[in-house]
């Protein structure tokens, strides 16, 4: 069963970027929040405009939900997680790997990652 479900509205959004506790990594932005449900993680990814155009900001979408998606076994359940991209940070190091260990150091810092 899978137990992440997206963020689609703006209000779910601002809930956890106004009251979720920061993370930070070389290329990633993160904002955790625990949520009501005890069973279930949701998850948000937000990339500016002007990072670049559409297809860009989808591929960097897709390296961080498939890089969640390797380690969503080893996280527990009961948050809800916003990744953002740094403007700062260059499209052309949106990289598989950088990604993974960006979420993999943010997740063991916000220790909700399971010993497992």
């Amino acid at each position: 069963m899978k137990k992440t479900e997206m963020l689609k509205k703006n209000y779910e959004f601002r809930a956890v970027l106004s009251n979720g506790k920061f993370y930070s990594g070389k290329c990633i932005i993160a904002f955790i929040k625990k949520n009501d449900y005890k069973n279930k993680n949701f998850l948000g990814i937000a990339i500016g405009t002007k990072i670049g155009k559409a297809t860009k900001r989808n591929y960097i979408k897709r390296l961080i939900r498939e890089s969640y998606k390797n380690i969503e076994k080893q996280i527990e359940t009961g948050y809800t997680i916003v990744f953002l991209w740094k403007k700062k940070i260059d499209i052309k190091n949106a990289k598989y790997t950088n990604i993974q260990n960006d979420i993999k150091k943010i997740f063991d810092r916000a220790g909700i990652l399971s010993e497992d």
